[in-house]
């Protein structure tokens, strides 16, 4: 089995008042909620949005004795942090984020999705990783776009030395590329779709699949640690209702895409192309993938590429953070 690392990773220097900004948006209470009420972060995309989306229409939360209250967030870490706070019970990561929990600030307790998302963006005439060489190049930190373009300048004999980085939120990547006030980006769709219709000819340099030999990009769901270890009830509650969202979304992508779109606002065929760069994982290959190895060799894989990176001191067993005991028992 090749080597497995995954998709959104790096420095998770967040800037502290957006972070605060968003905590105190988010709102708190101790000890996770009251038992009844979970506190669900998600991010707006097809990944991060359709387990929710289906949940929610087909009243999974009540089924399972539960209350959702789903917020949304712009990327992984800032809800990690929220988790940490005790602002979040559960959220949703890319694996550029999954450095954090391997470092023990949460718990994976469900792996969503493989993904081909991400990119890195250039402006028309920039047709390679070399040209970007002294250029300004915009990144959302500790994403999977900053994965991306670690990963796409390795692979061209360089580094983040030889170019400008500048560190932006996802908003700000859209307008700076789309006025062309940087020379390219390390991002991900759907947001690049919104892009290319202000720069048709928009240079797609790198994408995922280009390192599909050697690297899987999984997605995930975490919960803070206090709650996965004073309230497993509550917590194979929850993995209950994500196994039958998957299971629906799975059985019935085009449904769960259209339940998506409502939820997130968006044009149906927005969600529709979004959905096309990702493969969605049903819960018995979660739970084959789970058994037999395969998710703790991605993770493996993804710890060697943080202590590459400089995230991690040294590679962690997955099973320090990894839950997939509970996601296979919430299905019995």
């Amino acid at each position: 089995m090749p080597r497995s690392i995954t998709r959104r990773h790096v420095l998770a220097t967040l800037a502290p008042v957006a972070a605060t900004a968003l905590l105190t948006a988010c709102g708190g209470s101790s000890s996770g909620g009251s038992d009844d009420t979970v506190r669900f972060g998600y991010i707006g995309d097809f990944n991060g949005a359709s387990l929710i989306a289906v949940a929610d229409a087909k009243g999974l939360w009540k089924k399972h004795g539960l209350k959702a209250e789903s917020k949304v967030f712009t990327n992984g870490p800032l809800q990690i942090q929220a988790l940490g706070t005790d602002n979040l019970d559960f959220g949703y990561i890319g694996p550029g984020a999954m450095w954090l929990p391997a470092s023990g600030q949460a718990k994976v307790v469900a792996i969503n999705t493989l993904g081909n998302s991400d990119r890195v963006i250039a402006q028309p005439g920039i047709t390679s990783m070399r040209q970007l060489k002294g250029k300004t190049v915009a990144v959302p930190e500790g994403t999977s776009g900053d994965m991306i373009l670690t990963l796409a300048l390795e692979k061209a004999g360089m580094t983040k030395s030889d170019l400008k980085i500048v560190p932006m939120d996802p908003s700000t990547i859209v307008s700076a590329v789309s006025s062309r006030k940087v020379d390219g980006a390390g991002f991900w769709y759907p947001a690049t779709a919104t892009i290319k219709k202000q720069i048709p000819d928009l240079q797609e340099l790198a994408k995922n699949t280009d390192f599909e030999d050697e690297i899987s990009f999984p997605t995930a769901f975490v919960a803070g640690n206090k709650l996965v270890a004073d309230n497993p009830e509550k917590v194979r509650k929850v993995l209950a209702v994500l196994r039958e969202a998957m299971e629906f979304r799975a059985a019935h992508t085009d449904e769960a895409i259209a339940l998506t779109a409502d939820k997130l606002r968006i044009p149906v065929e927005q969600v529709e192309a979004d959905a096309a760069n990702n493969k969605v994982l049903d819960v018995g290959e979660l739970d084959r993938l789970t058994e037999d190895g395969t998710i703790g060799t991605w993770l493996k894989g993804m710890n060697d590429y943080f202590v590459e990176a400089g995230k991690l001191e040294q590679p962690v067993d997955p099973e320090k953070y990894y839950t997939g005991d509970l996601f296979i028992g919430a299905g019995k």
